[in-house]
């Protein structure tokens, strides 16, 4: 959830320490943004230099304009995602310990604080917040009171920890170190010349440098001006090899638009059209990322289970609809979160997609652990280079979507649901079930969607001065079919977490099952209509659906394939998209829906990029 920061250098090219990890935490702020915090070892070695507010990062910048930090050649900082106590000052990042000598951040949760916190109350220790947090930074200013170097001290503490956390720590009888420490919780090196930085992310520091490497389970890691040093938890030392990450600052930036989740929906043709590039081998076959399943094992599979939360969850139930028709294998999507908790069916014949656009996803990982451990193979199809999730499954096809800021995903689900149809025809390729044209003709069609979407995006200007007219609306509700269902409950989603109004979406053919009874006179509902093409259309039996809304008052927004003459006759709005074949629709049925949230979210004057109560990767159970 958290945002941490991490930088040290000693005449090194970037700007002053506080102000290289002010920009980390200014472009990490999506992760958290309840509070932040910085602290800075003072090159007289006498204290650590802390400032920290409630609220929103530019509190903290007025705060340090105001009250500036001393000179110092490392810092560390944070912003917050509450967990343990309340978004207030006190419960802020950093916290000190040993009367200021130590300073410590957090990101994750650490489950075993309280038998921890009793222990060291009864040895005298005095609490100023409420946070799990003050914990593991008393116990590490017990060992450096003792003789300890920093990095032993978190050695020692980090393996009495139970739970997922990243602990970043600074002391100022050490000002050029900064260590860290990570369990279930993601921690990523920035390489640098003279310098070296720390970040849950890479959009961290990738201002500063390209080039990272990422921390693996329980690893301890010690960066200096001069360089970098990774052991585990009992002190051995352990090889990481360095990547390049692919995409630039430039990229992480606004580009011109008044939000980050503007931008990236603009990003969408792009976002797509890269997650395709570079698909096909020398031999003409698709090809994934890293790792490797044996192909006889993809061949034995009988069974394909999705597992995903939030938006990726969707993405894969658009996933099952097509890869088990090319594929002729029973998919199931799974909340992750409720996966392992009930004992699932699954073995060595059993795929397992786990999908994520950060990589980080808790409940995803311990999902994806729990299938491994049954023998099930995992494919992951994420976002991020060197994620744990990416290193941990047995092959990984990355969306390379480039940085999502904006906490509400957009681009990502499109190149998530992009990837899923990639791991599709794959199998199907492997497997024999399509036939090499087949192939070829699928893999045209897909080639064809960024030009498509790019197309819904220029055509958009009617939806998003709808949207601005239903400012006031206090619900809205959406319908679809087949592939459509899964691009309404998305439609819904979007809703929920931008404008904060009651959205639900239902599957069309549940409509008079019950939630019909939700409709009155004025209420507005938007239907994903199917297209009249083909012999198996869906469409004239969601016609028949909008036709009982309105028949009971509802405003009806259609949306609809380019042609479809009848939709127009029983639509308030209609907005058209595009013809492309019906599983391959979401990509762009899905983007006007979330074209509208923005834009309704936008007219009632709320932050779009940093929605209340929410944060972008999910790092905790």
């Amino acid at each position: 959830m958290c945002g941490i920061v991490g930088y040290v250098g000693s005449g090194a090219p970037s700007a002053r320490p506080e102000g290289v990890v002010m920009g980390g935490l200014a472009r990490l702020e999506y992760r958290g943004y309840d509070s932040a915090g910085i602290a800075v070892v003072t090159q007289d070695r006498a204290h650590v230099d802390m400032a920290k507010k409630a609220g929103k990062l530019v509190n903290l910048g007025k705060e340090l304009a105001e009250h500036p930090l001393g000179e110092a050649t490392a810092a560390i900082g944070h912003t917050r995602w509450a967990t343990h106590g309340a978004p207030t000052d006190a419960n802020a990042h950093p916290h000190l310990a040993a009367d200021g000598r130590i300073a410590i951040i957090h990101n994750g949760i650490i489950e075993n604080f309280s038998s921890l916190r009793a222990e060291l109350r009864a040895e005298g220790v005095h609490f100023l917040s409420e946070t799990d947090t003050e914990v593991a930074g008393h116990l590490l200013a017990r060992e450096v009171l003792n003789g300890a170097t920093l990095a032993d001290a978190m050695r020692a503490v980090a393996a009495r920890l139970e739970g997922a956390f990243t602990l970043l720590a600074v002391d100022s009888q050490e000002p050029d170190v900064v260590v860290g420490a990570r369990r279930n919780s993601p921690l990523v090196v920035g390489l640098g010349e003279g310098e070296n930085f720390l970040g849950s992310d890479v959009v961290a520091f990738i201002e500063h440098t390209r080039t990272a490497l990422e921390l693996g389970q329980d690893e301890v890691v010690v960066i200096t001006p001069e360089g970098v040093s990774v052991t585990d938890y009992a002190g051995n030392p352990v090889a990481r090899e360095p990547f390049t990450i692919e995409w630039d600052a430039e990229a992480a930036q606004k580009g011109g638009f008044a939000t980050f989740m503007d931008k990236e929906i603009h990003d969408e043709p792009a976002a797509v059209a890269d997650t395709l590039r570079g698909r096909i081998d020398e031999h003409g076959r698709l090809k994934l990322d890293e790792g490797l399943i044996d192909e006889s094992v993809l061949r034995s599979i009988d069974k394909i289970v999705v597992i995903a939360c939030g938006t990726a969850a969707y993405a894969g139930m658009v996933a099952k609809y097509a890869i088990e028709h090319w594929t002729r294998i029973p998919v199931e999507v799974e909340l992750a979160h409720e996966f392992r908790y009930r004992d699932p069916v699954v073995n060595v014949r059993t795929l397992v997609m786990a999908l994520s656009q950060s990589g980080e996803t808790m409940d995803t990982i311990m999902a994806l652990r729990h299938a491994q451990q049954q023998g099930a193979p995992v494919i992951a199809v994420v976002n991020v280079q060197g994620s744990t999730i990416a290193r941990e499954a047995d092959a990984v096809l990355y969306t390379r979507a480039g940085p999502e800021i904006a906490v509400a995903s957009t681009k990502a689900f499109l190149a998530q649901i992009t990837a899923s149809y990639l791991v599709g025809i794959y199998l199907a390729e492997l497997r024999g079930n399509k036939f090499p044209d087949e192939i070829a003709a699928l893999l045209s069609e897909l080639d064809s969607m960024p030009e498509k979407i790019q197309r819904v995006l220029d055509t958009s200007d009617t939806l998003r001065e709808i949207a601005h007219t239903m400012a006031d609306e206090r619900t809205v509700l959406f319908l679809g079919r087949h592939v459509g269902y899964p691009v309404a409950l998305e439609g819904a989603l979007k809703l929920k977490e931008l404008a904060y109004i009651h959205a639900e979406g239902f599957a069309a053919g549940e409509l008079k099952h019950g939630p019909i009874a939700l409709i009155e006179e004025g209420q507005p509902v938007f239907i994903v209509l199917p297209s009249p093409r083909g012999r198996e259309s869906l469409h004239s039996k969601v016609i028949s659906n909008v036709q009982e809304v309105r028949a009971r008052g509802a405003r009806t927004f259609v949306i609809a394939e380019e042609g479809d003459v009848e939709a127009a006759d029983y639509a308030e709005h209609v907005v058209y998209v595009p013809q492309s074949p019906v599983l391959m629709s979401p990509l762009l049925t899905a983007v006007p829906l979330q074209i509208f949230a923005l834009e309704l979210a936008s007219a009632k004057g709320y932050d779009v990029d940093q929605p209340r109560n929410l944060a972008k990767s999910v790092t905790v159970e």
